[in-house]
């Protein structure tokens, strides 16, 4: 599955950010023929084995894994359509890590306004690193009331 999806990316990245309807919907058939194969590699657990009434038979992390690649397929293939959504969501959970290490070094946030003030800072300086830029240059530049060029160029949209 990794492997395809890393062709799938490849085909995306070649054919310039999505594909054709007739391409991406060719690349889902091979996608759920992929999880066919994986669903006779990891069947479901067996519902004789359950012990008890209620609640679900514990599953291994790699069928987890296969029922939400199934459940969320739209989801997952949707970096095939629409140009705008990226492969991964790496650099989304990289911007919020810091905010989750600091409400786990200081177990929270002492207002909401404090919270507010962290997260627009967060976001100013990771925005700068987006555009090649310097912590330390973009801070400067604030403090010295120059606008840094990328909040110029976003006020314009």
């Amino acid at each position: 599955m990794q492997r395809l999806l890393c062709i799938m990316r490849d085909a995306v990245q070649t054919a310039g950010g999505s594909l054709p309807p007739d391409k991406a919907d060719r690349w889902r058939k091979v996608y759920r023929k992929c999880l066919g194969r994986a669903e006779k590699a990891c069947p479901p657990p067996d519902e004789n084995q359950r012990q008890g009434q209620r609640g679900r038979l514990k599953r291994t992390r790699a069928r987890n894994l296969l029922e939400r690649l199934r459940d969320y397929e739209t989801d997952v293939l949707r970096f095939l359509d629409d140009p705008a959504i990226p492969f991964t969501n790496n650099q989304g959970e990289r911007d919020i890590r810091r905010l989750k290490v600091q409400q786990k070094i200081s177990g929270c946030f002492r207002s909401f306004e404090g919270a507010r003030i962290f997260c627009r800072v967060r976001s100013y300086l990771s925005t700068a690193r987006k555009q090649n830029l310097s912590a330390s240059a973009v801070l400067t530049q604030l403090f010295t009331g120059r606008v840094p060029a990328f909040m110029l160029a976003s006020e314009g949209n």
